[in-house]
């Protein structure tokens, strides 16, 4: 069926030792480290992220949303609160985002819970989105169930005429903060024996394991 054998699809990686004396005793100076990196490396979408859920009914699902901040608070994105996502969170706070540049041979996971941010917060962001980003949260019940495409433009069309030039922050829609409480840093390494650095948040401070790959 597969023109490829995906059984034997594989490349070996190559990249530099990550050990506990390499990385910074703080997990977010590391995170922003390798951020930097990724964003100097000049890989598309470099903030792109999995989100991963569970649902009521034990139920996971992941999907890619953009990282628009961080601070030692949390990492946060923001959404339709109406969406798959945000009911999940609504249920089950506890996600993990995962980060992953191919080119770099890293991935990194954080793991955490979410919690809404300040209206304040999503509004300010909402107001710095593209106009017709902005016209697309009114426009778009998120993961509702929707006729055609044509309908979602003409209801996008509608919304255009009817808010105007300055869009308001529809109550519907902000931003989620995922405070950590673990974070894991994994490095390819030739014949697979990879390097992964997890830091895990006790008492206050952060304590520093590596994991066999």
């Amino acid at each position: 069926m597969n023109r490829i054998d995906l059984a034997n699809l594989r490349r070996d990686y190559a990249g530099e030792p990550l050990s506990k004396a390499s990385v910074d005793r703080d997990p977010f100076v590391q995170f922003g480290k390798w951020l930097n990196e990724a964003l100097d490396a000049e890989i598309t979408d470099a903030n792109a992220m999995t989100v991963a859920t569970v649902n009521r009914e034990c139920r996971p699902s992941a999907r890619i949303v953009l990282l628009k901040g961080y601070d030692k608070r949390g990492f946060v994105f923001f959404t339709n609160y109406e969406s798959e996502k945000a009911r999940n969170l609504a249920a089950n706070p506890e996600t993990v985002l995962s980060f992953f540049w191919p080119q770099l041979q890293r991935q990194i996971m954080i793991y955490g819970a979410a919690g809404k941010t300040s209206r304040e917060e999503s509004e300010s962001y909402f107001k710095s989105r593209p106009y017709d980003s902005q016209i697309a949260a009114w426009a778009s019940a998120q993961s509702s169930v929707i006729e055609s495409r044509a309908a979602l433009e003409k209801k996008f069309a509608e919304m255009r005429e009817r808010l105007g030039e300055d869009v308001p922050l529809p109550p519907f829609w902000g931003g989620f903060r995922v405070v950590p409480d673990r974070f894991e840093f994994w490095q390819g390494r030739a014949s697979r024996l990879h390097d992964r650095i997890v830091y895990r948040l006790s008492d206050g401070d952060w304590n520093i394991e590596r994991l066999s790959p």
